[in-house]
């Protein structure tokens, strides 16, 4: 099962489970089982049928631009990564 690492202001809806093991094949299909282990999640990751503005994803190292579409496998290490702004 891929690992997916839940941000911070997530953990709420997780119940403190930082990194929780989900089945899927892509980013969309984790994001899926994660909302059925954790209603709210999806809400907070995903707009229509993308991921939310200003959220990346990280999958194995490596920031993906395929977003929801991008192809995972069972042994992946998946981030989401709010955008950090400043000046």
């Amino acid at each position: 099962m891929a690992v997916v690492h839940i941000p911070a202001l997530l953990l709420h809806l997780t119940r403190g489970d930082q990194e929780p093991a989900v089945t899927g094949t892509t980013v969309e299909e984790l994001i899926d089982q994660l909302e059925i282990r954790y209603p709210g999640v999806k809400q907070r990751l995903v707009d229509g049928d993308r991921l939310r503005a200003g959220l990346s994803v990280f999958v194995d190292g490596s920031i993906r631009r395929e977003g929801l579409k991008c192809e995972v496998s069972a042994q992946s290490d998946v981030h989401f990564i709010p955008a950090i702004a400043g000046g």
